[in-house]
């Protein structure tokens, strides 16, 4: 069988017609089935595991999911088989087991649901402040003057300034937020209303609301802990969109119950899913939705429109867009 050649900076070229394995359903399918270069595109049986794959194919379309959490330790016997190219829909690969991440050129959902996610963030924020649920009037005693929060004068801090974080930034603006953003890599330009923090405790000590929008990496994992949350303000509202092992929960917990800060809004645990007799589950002091900041809007058609774009380059042999880079873990 005529095989792809793995080129430098994610260039693939293959030799045929692309054999898709689909474990991202029928949306994603339609979008592809009439690709002009006539794939074929295989439908992965729902019972059968993620990597139990169809031998002959050489692009994997596939998300991080609790099956893929459960994957073996070891890389299965003849893995990658024929594969040459995945396509994660999402950016955080850290549920991926680490076999899979070396091998074939991975690509990753960078910015698909960017715009979704910020507008989960500033929900949250409004939420905060303006406590909509908890002054609503339900009977006549509730009728009272009470005082609500205001974001003027408010600091936002933003951990992560990649796609989530400029997409929040870009939101916090009209809401005339005062803008603090600290990020990994180098700052390439300028942006005059965005103020660049060097650390996480500068970033924490600064801040009304924060927000977690880091990959999680072997760097990252515990980095909001009990000496950064002591750091913080009373008044603190902390918010992770990202990873739940970022933040050591238990530490969260403890600030919560100590006053040490006001709020956390989490969309995202650790474990997660949460055991039933997990405290988070109930705290009165946090907010937490099932890891669904990304769902709504057209998330779905901007996969595609990604997927269709370096399936595009794929069967040219030119450069893949959105690349994991195993150095960096994302």
């Amino acid at each position: 069988m005529n095989r792809p050649d793995i080129g430098f900076r994610g260039v693939v070229t293959p030799k045929r017609s692309p054999v898709i394995i689909n474990q991202l359903g029928a949306e994603l399918r339609s979008a592809l089935v009439d690709h002009w270069s006539r794939p074929q595109i295989i439908d992965h049986p729902p019972e059968r595991e993620p990597w139990d794959i169809f031998e002959d194919a050489d692009v994997l379309l596939t998300r991080p999911n609790i099956v893929w959490d459960k994957a073996p330790a070891e890389k299965p016997s003849g893995w990658p088989f024929a594969l040459r190219w995945i396509q994660s829909a999402a950016t955080g690969l850290d549920v991926f087991p680490p076999w899979l991440l070396d091998g074939p050129v991975v690509t990753v959902g960078r910015g698909i649901s960017a715009d979704l996610i910020a507008e989960y963030v500033l929900a949250a924020i409004l939420d905060f402040e303006k406590r909509l649920q908890e002054v609503r009037v339900r009977r006549f005693s509730d009728w009272k003057l009470v005082s609500l929060g205001s974001l003027g004068g408010k600091t936002i801090g933003i951990a992560g300034f990649g796609a989530i974080g400029r997409a929040i930034a870009a939101r916090a603006r009209p809401f005339d937020l005062s803008i603090k953003a600290l990020r990994r890599s180098p700052w390439r330009a300028a942006e005059t209303d965005i103020e660049p923090v060097d650390s996480i405790a500068a970033l924490v000590e600064q801040s009304d609301h924060l927000v977690i929008a880091l990959p999680a990496t072997s760097k990252t994992t515990g980095l909001i802990n009990a000496d950064i949350l002591g750091r913080a303000k009373p008044s603190l509202h902390l918010i992770n969109v990202a990873r739940g092992k970022i933040v050591d929960q238990e530490a969260l917990l403890q600030a919560l119950d100590s006053g040490r800060i006001a709020r956390a809004t989490l969309d995202v645990t650790d474990p997660e899913p949460p055991q039933e007799s997990d405290p988070i589950l109930s705290h009165p002091k946090v907010v937490l939705t099932p890891h669904i900041s990304w769902t709504g809007g057209e998330s779905t058609k901007r996969l595609a429109d990604k997927t269709l774009a370096n399936l595009n380059a794929y069967v040219h042999g030119a450069p893949l867009a959105d690349v994991f880079d195993k150095t960096l873990e994302y």
